[in-house]
This record gives C-alpha cells, structure tokens and sequence, in this order.
C-alpha cells in the first residue's frame, strides 16, 4: 500500500526588537552572562506589570501582510499555563483566541515541480521562555531570553513531504530577513520549529494521527527527523501497530525520533485572557501605513530579475535567496555597464560565493564592492585579462580590498595580445612536438586544445586564450 504523509509546520521566530515583549530589557541577549538581561517584570516578582511592545506589534502585522494574512482588528493576549522551570510566571503571555493575523498562505514549489500553496492559519506574538543549560548532575537556568518577543507562525498540513516542509522552512526565513523582523537563525535560536506529521494511505481524505516533532535546530535536522518520522509511522502501521498522539523530540546523534510525553491539546494550557494586558486595539490606519514599508519580496524580485536582466530562473531563484545578495547584484550589475547580467550574476554565485564559504562571512562583510566587481568584470571583457587570471585577481581582491587594476599592474598580471611574440612561442611548440602535431594534421583535431594548454602554461596564464589557440590552428594547419 502506498502512504502520504500530512505535515504542518509551527514556527517560532524571535523578532529584531531593542526591548523585550511586555518590559524594557534590553532583548540583545546573545552572548550575554546568564542573568544579566533580568527585570521584574521579565521575571515574574509580586506587583510588576506588563505593558506591550509596540515594534513587536509592528513587525507582527507587517509579517502578515507579508504572508497575505488578514489583520485583526481586535488581538487578545491570554495566559497560556503551563508549569517548566524556565518559565519564570508558570505561565506563558501568548494570544489563542483572537491572534493577530490570521488565514494567509505561502507559495512554495512542490514535489512535482509546480507552484504550490501553504496556508498559514495564524501568525501570532507571544514571550519567549528562558532557556536551561544542563550540567553534571544539575539544569541550571538563563533567563535572559524569558519575555523576548516571539512570533509563532503555524501553518495548516498542507506539505506532503519532507522535502516541502524543508523548502517552507528556506522561503519563510528569506522572507522574515526581507521585512528585517527576525535574523531567523536556527543555529543561534532565533528561529525554532516543530513538525506535527501523520501519514494515510494515498487518496484517502481521512486524516491520520499526529505526531509533533520537536528539537528541530536545522534544515539538515527538519528533512531527517522528518523522513525518518514518515518511515516510523508507516512501518508501525503496516506491522499491525497504532500510532500514539505523543510528543517526539529528535535525537540527531543517533538519527531517530524519541518519546518526549504526551501530547498536550489546547484545554490543557487552561487558556484564558491576561488580566494585567489590555485588548490590542489595531487602527486601519495604522496597516496601511506599515503595508507601505513592505519591500520588494522574493518570489517578486525573482521574476523581476528574470523579466529586466534577462536571467534563468534558478539563477534569479539563487540570488534572492538573500535581499543582500540580491541587492549587490542589481549595484554589480548596474556598475558593469556593457557586460551581460547573465554573467555578472555567474561571477557572483560562482567565485565570489566559493570564497565567501570559504571564508565563512557574508557578502556585506567582505572587502569586494559591487563598484570594485565590476571594474574586474570590464578588465574581463576587455581582454585585459583572460577568465582565469580574473579568478586569481579576484581571490586578491577578496583578500586586500585592492581594486583589479591596482593587482593586474603590480603584479603583471596583464594578458599577452602581442602576435608577434605569441608566434614564436607557438612555432616552437609545434616543433617541440611533432608526433601531436602530426596527429593533429591526420584529423585529431580535438589535441588543439592540448597545444592552447602549453602554451598558457609556459606564459602563466596571462596569453590571450583565443589567440593562441586561431595561431595554433593557423601554424598546424601548414
């Protein structure tokens, strides 16, 4: 029997806010002593009141228009109960009821390739909890994430595979980066998420029991616990087992899913309404004006890039990922006046990104400037220099923060277009070498490139490739 699996995603990203959700700590947290980012009112003492962050309300709607959600007009704020020793109230501020922003979607490509739609049920603010650092013998507790603003994004089960839920999980962080609401980092925190999975035998419309997966802290670890959570389901079912609502966490040290606890449904949290927090209260106005911030987006751009530059779409698709990336192509590309997009979108996700990786920094922290790239792209298509050379002027480039031109004449590096002096050099290899140039001459014409190696080898790269090669061709062919 054939099975499908049905997933749904929540989604917890911290938001880019200088304060904590309902007090004034400082929500730059990262790196911090443990304790050190503490007040009151984040921890919870007798008589300290909350009082809502504005910029995190903000950044929350323009997230919804973002992902085409009606905004409320009325939110509430409601306790959500729940005792664990890195929450410091024994309860959690989040909404259930009346969230934010509800009833948007997300387009995404499929399995078969074609555009598809993820609806988001709701996009909601809450606090985030404190965070337990377990040692020898004891949990110790940090509390300075405790009260920062955390946007919860859930989706409905609308992917069928591991492989959806990984490509959802790619579109949702460049978008969060987009608006500037979130680093969405999932290495440093900043970006958590569960997986609720079921599978049912295919074509059929009745759901099957949900599993949630929790310690997802990486695309790789999402597609894995994922996949290997679909198999689990699958296998227990077809060997006569029951699958068990429960609460899976993944284990990546040894690539399984283990058992958690029970799975909590809403009534266990005994939701009600925050009595110390006021209803929010969102003017039309005031969505308009936030709608007006929202920039150009991905999917956008990519079919921007694709209609004025004349680029492939998994091309564009690539440089879009990042709005920085993408930025610097558009400056890269408008600087390099003559040169076809195409190619400075190849220089840009070929060699600069392999020495980026390399390097392990982000295009915004490395020394080559649109303006800088583009000046080695033109020394390029002017035959200056020769593709190659470009490369390792380029890697100089990444290292000094130097301009091309500064390198190609300290170093040189200059390509040779004199004729004459290339002709000597080609004479003697042809004569140096007889037997190829005999097989040459009986038909083995594909060797010419051999003899272009040579030569480029004993003029270190710098020879005009084309011309040496229209030499060989014209001094073998006597």
């Amino acid at each position: 029997m054939e099975y499908e699996a049905i997933i749904g995603m929540e989604v917890h990203a911290q938001l880019l806010t200088k304060s904590k959700m309902f007090c004034s700590c400082d929500a730059d947290f990262f790196g911090a002593e443990p304790n050190t980012h503490v007040c009151p009112v984040c921890m919870a003492l007798p008589g300290a009141l909350p009082v809502i962050n504005r910029e995190a309300v903000k950044k929350t709607i323009l997230t919804g228009l973002a992902l085409n959600c009606s905004i409320a007009e009325d939110a509430v704020f409601a306790r959500k109960n729940y005792m664990y020793p890195d929450l410091p109230k024994g309860y959690q501020i989040s909404q259930y009821e009346l969230p934010l922003t509800v009833n948007g979607w997300l387009q995404i490509e499929g399995d078969d390739g074609k555009p598809k739609i993820v609806r988001i049920r709701r996009a909601h603010l809450e606090e985030d909890t404190g965070k337990l650092v377990h040692v020898e013998g004891a949990s110790l507790v940090d509390f300075n994430r405790a009260g920062v603003p955390l946007l919860e994004i859930v989706s409905e089960p609308d992917m069928r595979s591991a492989d959806e839920a990984y490509r959802y999980l790619l579109k949702l962080r460049t978008i969060l980066r987009y608006l500037g609401v979130s680093t969405a980092d999932m290495e440093k925190g900043a970006m958590r998420c569960e997986a609720n999975v079921s599978v049912r035998p295919a074509g059929s419309d009745v759901l099957g029991t949900k599993v949630e997966v929790k310690n997802l802290n990486s695309f790789r670890s999402v597609r894995q616990a994922l996949e290997y959570e679909i198999k689990r389901q699958i296998e227990t079912i077809e060997s006569g087992g029951r699958v068990v609502q429960v609460t899976m966490g993944w284990d990546m040290a040894h690539g399984h899913t283990v058992v958690q606890r029970s799975k909590e449904e809403a009534h266990d949290y005994r939701y009600f309404p925050e009595p110390d927090l006021p209803p929010l209260h969102v003017e039309r106005e005031w969505v308009e004006e936030i709608a007006e911030c929202l920039p150009e987006l991905p999917d956008a751009k990519r079919d921007r890039f694709v209609r004025q530059y004349g680029l492939e779409k998994s091309a564009a698709s690539t440089l879009v990922e990042d709005r920085s990336v993408a930025d610097y192509f558009e400056e890269t590309a408008s600087s390099a006046e003559g040169i076809p997009p195409a190619q400075v979108a190849n220089w840009i996700a070929g060699e600069l990104f392999h020495l980026l990786n390399a390097a392990g920094v982000s295009i915004g922290d490395q020394p080559v400037t649109p303006k800088r790239l583009a000046g080695l792209l033109k020394l390029v298509a002017s035959g200056a220099i020769n593709q190659n050379t470009g490369k390792d002027v380029l890697k100089k480039m990444f290292q000094t923060g130097e301009n091309a031109s500064t390198i190609v004449e300290r170093d040189g590096l200059a390509q040779v277009r004199d004729e004459d002096a290339l002709l000597g050099l080609v004479r003697r290899i042809i004569s140096e070498n007889s037997k190829e140039a005999d097989r040459y001459r009986s038909g083995k014409v594909s060797i010419i490139g051999w003899f272009v190696g040579q030569a480029m080898r004993e003029t270190h790269g710098k020879a005009d490739p084309k011309l040496v090669r229209e030499l060989f061709q014209r001094e073998l062919g006597r």
